[in-house]
């Protein structure tokens, strides 16, 4: 499974979880310069570095933004 794939099924089962929703995080991270997301995780910076303050409904609204960009960029 590439990389995108694997962030867009994350992104799918995120939205179904109750609680404890995972990281993003791919650990490829460098943000995209016109785009100014993660070539990782599809994140802006502000979402990374207040990830670890969200509450769960944040982290998922986070993750639903995700999935959107994915569909985005991918055909």
């Amino acid at each position: 499974m590439i990389a995108i794939d694997k962030i867009a099924e994350d992104a799918r089962m995120a939205g179904a979880m109750n609680q404890n929703l995972p990281s993003p995080c791919t650990s490829v991270c460098t943000m995209h310069a016109s785009t100014k997301l993660c070539n990782g995780c599809f994140r802006t910076i502000e979402e990374i570095t207040a990830w670890s303050r969200m509450g769960d409904e944040d982290k998922r609204i986070v993750w639903a933004r995700i999935a959107q960009r994915i569909e985005e960029v991918t055909p």
